[in-house]
């Protein structure tokens, strides 16, 4: 599929040009791909790892939140306050995502991430009245059933220090992340600023939170640090803007495609470097994820909303 679209562009956009774009999305789907296994090669605590994910993503963010500022003035109210809350959502986001990394693994954890997708598309059915894809709601008994597998319910050998918990802190992670989706959705338009702003919420209640999730550690040491860079600067700075900006100039059917690569490349990245080895039931549960959100996004012929909420929420998993 990639390469279709590498020899045969799109509509209204020469060949060289988007080729560039879909190189830059695949570039930002692989560098997200990273989060996991960075957060697990840090060895520090779920919260540490959230905190300083963020604190360490801040400076940039702010740069480019002053250069946005600079061409396109101030951000408005109620942007900023939706970018607050935003924020807010985000902290619980990472402390869950994180504690399911912990409990689950890194490549299980970002599979589960992806339910954010329809949950999202339900939750947008319930809020604005854009129903859900009649693929969208097929795949959602195959997704969920993925889920239970990987939770191991059934099968003594899964993976994972508590892979029942893990499943559950990662539902929640979707959930949460599906919320901070809807809010950027409302927001202004703009990528920097409520970014920046929504980083920045984030980095101080994850500091206020940290103590529910086992508290989070002020000064970690080298490599642990090390690590901590990568994943602030690399998949949350670089990683998203790079999707970011891919987003509204790619077809449905890329984006589509993204969301496969993303959490198998995870999956073999945590396989490979950290030694996670899933039972097999749970690598059916996770190719079941997988494949029924691949499935479930696409559509044929997709409505004039649904083009407008995909060019407005990313359609990857931000973990």
């Amino acid at each position: 599929m990639v390469a279709a679209y590498l020899s045969h562009g799109a509509r209204g956009v020469s060949m060289s040009a988007y080729r560039r774009i879909v190189l830059i999305a695949i570039a930002g789907a692989l560098i997200i791909s990273t989060s996991g296994p960075l957060v697990r090669l840090s060895e520090v605590s779920p919260a540490t790892s959230a905190l300083f994910r963020c604190a360490y993503a801040v400076p940039p963010m702010l740069v480019l939140a002053w250069l946005e500022r600079r061409k396109l003035g101030p951000l408005p109210l109620k942007g900023a306050l939706l970018a607050w809350a935003a924020g807010a959502l985000f902290s619980l986001d990472l402390l869950f995502w994180h504690q399911s990394i912990k409990l689950v693994g890194a490549g299980l954890a970002t599979v589960l991430g992806n339910l954010q997708v329809f949950i999202v598309a339900f939750a947008a059915w319930g809020l604005f009245r854009e129903r859900p894809s009649n693929r969208l709601m097929a795949g959602t008994p195959i997704v969920f059933g993925g889920v239970v597998l990987i939770s191991g319910v059934f099968d003594g050998s899964a993976y994972g220090l508590d892979p029942v918990m893990g499943a559950v802190t990662g539902l929640v992670t979707s959930v949460v992340y599906a919320a901070y989706l809807l809010l950027l959705k409302a927001g202004p338009g703009r990528t920097a600023g409520p970014l920046a702003q929504a980083t920045v919420v984030a980095t101080v209640l994850i500091a206020v939170l940290s103590p529910l999730f086992g508290c989070a550690d002020l000064a970690p040491e080298w490599p642990a640090h090390g690590w901590l860079l990568l994943l602030a600067l690399g998949p949350q700075v670089v990683g998203w803007l790079l999707i970011t900006y891919s987003l509204p100039r790619q077809p449905a059917a890329l984006t589509s495609l993204l969301l496969l690569v993303q959490p198998v490349v995870t999956v073999a990245i945590s396989a490979l470097t950290l030694g996670e080895r899933p039972s097999a039931l749970q690598f059916a549960g996770c190719a079941a994820v997988v494949l029924g959100v691949l499935y479930g996004s696409r559509c044929a012929q997709p409505t004039r909303a649904g083009a407008e909420q995909d060019e407005q929420v990313p359609k990857t998993s931000t973990v």
